[in-house]
């Protein structure tokens, strides 16, 4: 199906409050729910987070009072679908589970994204951009399996590869430097905005997840991976953000996030196959409709222009998600020594000047080591095993080593050290 967003008229506004029994849903079960009604639910969270602060920063610009009064409604209404959505996550998904399931939104998401990208600059930036990726996805899937014990295909499900990528530890950069040219808000096509749209979205939502959950562990080296990888999705924000055209006006940039969460919610319901998410996709696309027909009317009211001149008239479908393991290997043995150049562009590393301004910001940051290379020693030490080339059969034993040697002295400090593994492989070697 396809359908003209400028003329379905959708849910109106005034008619979108739902009680909170409504709001607040049972939510999926973590063992069977399919991988990418996962990443389809977190994406849609970062989707709502980020139409509700673009609302209320441009409520906080705007001396009209008429249009904040219909901000006011719209940005509760997408308070209230955030929480339906992010609250779909259940209780017994941990931490760093979820933490799978974003990486596997950015790599999968962002693939995609390039493949159906018009402006090759758009898509090069992109590609920039998934090469990090994937290499956080390593990360975490080592911690996973350190902390929890799990195999990282619990959650990926054997569609997303787990590899090492462009080392975290050279994702650093001085942020300027991350600044890229924007597009041309008169010719760019409406898929590249709503491509860019989404994918800042979902960088944001990444990090706003790991600023806020990754002090949940007590572990100090786990705690400042989150951080370190936290600061790549902030330069990740600053890159594709700087895409979009500043000189966009607000009422051009509502619309743009209207038919961005048309189209998202459209994509999303079009593909679900969770009886439970589909019905949810379902409901809040008749919403948006209803939001995008108030940012049209606003559109033509304060700035007498025609919508269809900015998205076009037919629906875009930016968040398909399906296995890119192919097109990521591909970027990963092409692209790797991809760096960013001092004039928006791109070099190799082999081409950087020695006064590369990230080079001090690197030298800065990794001054007392990377946290993320801290890991690699952490697997080292516990066990010498990289869950990525281990056998399946010793995968599931070193989880209880681990733990018969190590959970009297993590209860005790809170924290395992690379001296505590070091200290428990001399007194327990690993037999598999």
């Amino acid at each position: 199906m396809t359908f003209n967003p400028l003329e379905e008229k959708g849910i109106p506004l005034e008619k979108q409050l739902r009680s909170w029994h409504d709001i607040v849903k049972r939510p999926f079960d973590k063992h069977d729910v399919d991988c990418y009604s996962r990443t389809r639910q977190i994406l849609m969270n970062g989707i709502e987070v980020e139409a509700w602060n673009f609302k209320h920063n441009f409520a906080r610009c705007c001396p009209d009072e008429d249009v904040r009064k219909l901000l006011a409604l719209s940005h509760k209404i997408e308070d209230m679908q955030q929480t339906t959505v992010n609250w779909m996550t259940p209780a017994c998904q941990t931490v760093l589970e979820t933490t799978l399931g974003y990486e596997q939104v950015a790599v999968d998401l962002t693939a995609w994204l390039a493949q159906n990208e018009p402006d090759d600059y758009v898509r090069e930036t992109f590609n920039f951009g998934l090469l990090e990726d994937f290499d956080h996805l390593y990360r975490y899937s080592q911690w996973a399996y350190m902390v929890h014990g799990i195999d990282p295909d619990n959650i990926l499900q054997g569609m997303t590869d787990v590899v090492i990528g462009r080392p975290t530890q050279n994702h650093h950069n001085d942020n300027i430097i991350r600044l890229r040219k924007h597009y041309d808000r008169t010719t760019a096509s409406p898929q590249t905005k709503v491509n860019i749209y989404t994918l800042v979205s979902g960088e944001q939502q990444t990090h706003n997840f790991y600023a806020e959950h990754g002090m949940m562990y007590a572990n100090d080296d786990l705690r400042r991976t989150y951080g370190e990888i936290c600061d790549v999705e902030e330069e990740h924000v600053t890159m594709y953000e700087s895409l979009i055209d500043p000189n966009e006006t607000p009422f051009e940039k509502l619309l743009l996030h209207e038919f961005t969460e048309v189209c998202t919610y459209y994509n999303c319901y079009k593909d679900e196959v969770n009886d439970k998410l589909k019905q949810i996709w379902e409901e809040f696309l008749a919403f948006e409709l209803g939001h995008l027909q108030v940012a049209i009317d606003l559109l033509k009211k304060h700035e007498k222009r025609d919508p269809e001149e900015i998205i076009g008239d037919k629906i875009i479908l930016p968040c398909h998600f399906e296995t890119q393991k192919e097109y990521v290997t591909n970027i990963l043995e092409n692209e790797i020594d991809k760096r960013h150049d001092d004039n928006m562009g791109y070099t190799t590393i082999e081409k950087l000047p020695e006064d590369w301004p990230s080079y001090l910001a690197q030298e800065i940051l990794n001054g007392k080591g990377a946290p993320t290379e801290q890991t690699i020693r952490l697997i080292g030490c516990s066990t010498g095993m990289d869950i990525v080339t281990a056998e399946p059969k010793l995968r599931k034993k070193e989880p209880e080593l681990l733990k018969r040697g190590l959970e009297k002295k993590a209860q005790a400090t809170n924290t395992v050290s690379v001296e505590d593994y070091e200290e428990f492989v001399k007194e327990k070697p690993m037999e598999f």
